[in-house]
C-alpha cells in the first residue's frame, strides 16, 4: 500500500495523527525535500529507507514509490500541507491506477489554514464575504484564461494566493485592474507555523513594497479582501433573536 499524507504547514504537531502514525510504521518515506519540513522524518522507524525527491521526475519518485510497494514497504509520500492543493498527485495517482497498485490519502492541514491563524483572521465574515478563492498567478507555467487573477479579483472575495509571492507587484496590479480598489486590505505570510514565520500586513498599494524590503520572494502566500479589515456583521449562528435546528430564538422562548 502507497499512502500520501499531507504534512501540513511546517510545524511538525500540525500533521495529523494518522499521517504520524503511517511515518511511525513506514519502510519508505518519498518526501518533497523543498517544503516539507524534515523535523517530519524524526518519526519515521529505524531501517526507514528516506528519499529526498525535490531533484527527481516523476519517473523517478515512480519507480521509487512501486519499487517500495512492491518490496512490501508501507510506503509514504509525503507532501507538504494538503496533497489536494497544489500537489501534482493526479498524475502520481493515475499511475498507481494503471499499474495497480493500491493508494490512500490522508488530508492534511493547508498552508492557506495556518496563514489565516497567523494573522489571526476569518476568511468568511458575514457581510464582508461568504467565498474564498484559492488560485495562483500565471507564471512560468500558465492558467486557465477563464481564472485568471484579474478576473478573478471581479468577484470580490477573499482571496489566497499561492506560489505568487515572487511576483507580488505584477500580482497586485492585476488584482487592482480586476476590481479591487489600491486600499484593499492585504497580508504576506511567510512560511506559515513554521519558526521563522512572518506577517506582513498593508494594502494592495504597498504590498510589493513592504516584500521587498523584507526580502521575501518565496514559501509565503498572499492573502486579500475585506476580510481583513474591521468592518463585519455578527454571525447570525450565536444571535439571540435567530433561530435554528439547534436552538429557539430567546423571544420564541419568551
Amino acid at each position: 500500500m502507497i499512502y500520501f499524507i499531507g504534512a501540513g504547514p511546517g510545524a511538525p504537531d500540525l500533521i495529523t495523527v494518522r499521517g504520524a502514525e503511517l511515518l511511525r510504521r513506514a519502510g519508505m518515506i518519498v518526501y518533497a525535500g523543498s517544503l516539507v519540513n524534515p523535523a517530519l522524518l524524526d518519526c519515521a522507524p529505524e531501517g526507514c529507507e528516506i528519499h529526498d525527491s525535490a531533484s527527481l521526475t516523476l519517473d523517478e519518485v515512480m519507480d521509487l514509490l512501486l519499487d517500495g510497494c512492491r518490496r512490501g514497504l508501507l510506503t509514504v509520500r509525503l507532501h507538504t500541507g494538503d496533497p489536494s492543493l497544489y500537489g501534482a498527485i493526479r498524475e502520481q495517482m493515475d499511475r498507481l491506477r494503471a499499474a495497480g497498485v493500491p493508494f490512500e490519502v490522508v488530508p492534511g492541514v493547508s498552508s492557506f489554514c495556518a496563514a489565516a491563524a497567523a494573522l489571526p483572521a476569518e476568511y468568511t465574515l458575514p457581510g464582508v464575504s461568504q467565498t474564498v478563492i484559492i488560485s495562483r498567478m500565471e507564471g512560468r507555467t500558465p492558467v486557465p484564461e477563464r481564472e485568471s487573477v484579474r478576473s478573478l479579483a471581479a468577484h470580490g472575495a477573499s482571496m489566497v494566493l499561492f506560489l505568487s509571492a515572487g511576483m507580488l507587484e505584477s500580482l497586485c496590479a492585476e488584482l487592482i485592474a480586476g476590481g479591487f480598489p489600491q486600499e484593499t486590505p492585504a497580508a504576506l505570510v511567510y512560511r506559515a507555523s513554521w519558526p521563522e514565520e512572518r506577517v506582513l500586513r498593508g494594502t494592495l498599494a504597498d504590498l510589493p513594497s513592504q516584500a521587498r524590503e523584507a526580502g521575501i520572494t518565496r514559501q509565503a502566500l498572499v492573502l486579500v479582501g475585506n476580510f481583513l479589515g474591521d468592518d463585519y456583521a455578527l454571525s447570525k449562528l450565536y444571535d439571540a433573536k435567530f433561530s435554528h435546528g439547534y436552538r429557539k430564538s430567546r423571544e420564541e422562548i419568551k
